[in-house]
């Protein structure tokens, strides 16, 4: 593959100039060489971008993408299982978020946090001094919420 200019790279990849700019300056992309004062990249260049662009907009930090781009096998596994356990937290947070939305949506009441003794009696027991990870581990097994089973 010939080099090719900033520009054309970032065309084909669906990237701004100043997202590369941005990645060569943190050290994640350099360009293979400089002509005229242009930055030019090659195939490698191009895919190390392309991973680039995947851990961003799956939205992982740019420093787990650099670590398993460049760190020794040892420290980006670490690196990686350290971002896999942070997206199993995240992943359970939203799950806990997607049952409560949905016992409120479901509810036949027109004021769940008012109304539905469910809801009421979970707000009850924060009150009291449950934590919120109490109370939602209470709540994890539970199927959806589902309009024929709320209170």
């Amino acid at each position: 593959m010939d080099l090719i200019s900033i520009g054309e790279a970032a065309a084909r990849l669906g990237l701004t100039t100043s997202a590369l700019r941005y990645y060569d300056e943190r050290g994640l992309v350099s360009p293979r060489v400089r002509r005229a004062g242009k930055r030019m990249y090659g195939s490698e260049e191009l895919r190390r971008m392309a991973f680039i662009k995947i851990f961003n907009q799956l939205g992982l930090p740019l420093e787990t993408a650099a670590a398993v781009l460049d760190a020794p096998g040892p420290h980006w596994r670490d690196v990686v299982r350290e971002q896999i356990a942070h997206l199993d937290e995240v992943i359970a947070q939203a799950q806990g978020a997607q049952r409560f939305l949905t016992h409120a949506l479901h509810c036949p009441t027109d004021h769940p946090a008012r109304e539905c003794a469910t809801m009421m009696g979970a707000l009850d027991r924060l009150v009291e001094g449950m934590s919120v990870d109490q109370l939602a581990g209470e709540h994890a097994e539970e199927p959806s919420a589902r309009p024929s089973s709320i209170s």
